[in-house]
């Protein structure tokens, strides 16, 4: 018994020290001005952690997909949430309802790639998803930022993801 627990202890060491071992790219995310955001929460509150929210997501995907030598720097330019905002009379918090038409997401972006201090790719985009309400649900219907989310980790793909050589 004592051998089976110390078998089980040395392999989660292993691994442990394996995926430490495996360094991820970093993502350096930054909002200019975001008090002139056209939507990115309905107080100053929501709005900072709506931004927290959007930072440590593409921090995450960055861990996930990019190479260790890798540093991606992204300016969000401005925030447009997914819906529009229904103010309810008798609530404290307000209710985003998305009907599919001229409220898709929106978030603009400035962007630079660098691999070992070299830029490899840079760029501004306008981020936007007209079918937000059309794609198969790949987060919690409670997250409310799932379509923004599902937007950005499609672009971060597209981008810096798809686009690497087998050499990368």
């Amino acid at each position: 018994m004592r051998t089976q627990a110390r078998r089980l202890i040395m392999s989660c060491c292993i691994v442990a020290a394996a995926a430490s071992a495996h360094a991820a790219g970093t993502v350096d995310v930054s909002f200019v001005d975001a008090a002139r955001f056209a939507d990115a929460g309905t107080s100053p509150s929501a709005q900072q952690a709506n931004l927290r929210t959007i930072a440590s997501y593409l921090q995450a995907l960055g861990e996930r997909h990019l190479a260790a030598a890798q540093v991606l720097k992204i300016e969000v330019l401005d925030v447009d949430l997914g819906g529009h905002v229904k103010f309810l009379r008798r609530r404290v918090d307000d209710a985003r309802v998305a009907k599919g038409m001229a409220d898709w997401p929106r978030i603009n972006v400035r962007y630079s790639l660098q691999t070992d201090g070299k830029v490899m790719r840079s760029g501004e985009e306008s981020i936007g998803d007209m079918n937000y309400l059309g794609h198969v649900a790949s987060y919690h219907t409670m997250d409310p930022l799932r379509h923004e989310k599902q937007m950005l980790e499609r672009w971060f793909k597209s981008r810096f993801v798809e686009q690497r050589t087998p050499t990368d």
